[in-house]
């Protein structure tokens, strides 16, 4: 499933993105947050992630850095 999801957004990013004009306001972008979404968790999460993602990404939001996997801590021994 989740490999049919990530060749979806492929489609959508390559024939469906370049006519839309603007700007995802997050980083990474919505499709490519989706896309790591996809590729980490199960499909159910990441398509739970990646809705909520979309439903964030609006004209009232201010858009920041939002990864799909957070960054592993640094270990505060080292």
């Amino acid at each position: 499933m989740n490999a049919s999801a990530i060749f979806l957004i492929g489609i959508y990013k390559k024939f469906i993105s370049p006519l839309i004009p603007g700007r995802c306001r997050f980083y990474p972008s919505c499709s490519e947050y989706a896309v790591q979404c996809f590729s980490h968790y199960g499909f159910l999460k990441a398509l739970g992630k990646s809705a909520y993602r979309i439903l964030r990404c609006n004209p009232f939001s201010k858009g920041y850095f939002d990864p799909a996997v957070p960054e592993e801590k640094a270990d505060p021994g080292n």
